[in-house]
């Protein structure tokens, strides 16, 4: 499944990242790589995803969570 299908409140494991090199590394130099635990803290319908990432919270855009493959 994709990040943007998480449920509020679930962790979940990146098992992928399917992003422009630009835009994976930027999230790998914010903690987001392979077998890191994300946790999904709050969910817009079409909107923004604030997502927990090694104690930092992000909010990260649908374009995005959508590329991002967990388990």
């Amino acid at each position: 499944m994709v990040l943007s299908e998480g449920k509020i409140g679930k962790s979940y494991q990146v098992s992928e990242i399917k992003l422009p090199v630009h835009m994976e590394k930027r999230l790998e130099a914010l903690g987001m790589t392979m077998g890191t635990a994300v946790s999904v803290l709050n969910s817009k319908d079409k909107g923004v995803q604030i997502v927990k990432v090694r104690g930092t919270r992000f909010a990260l855009g649908r374009n995005i969570t959508k590329n991002i493959v967990v388990r």
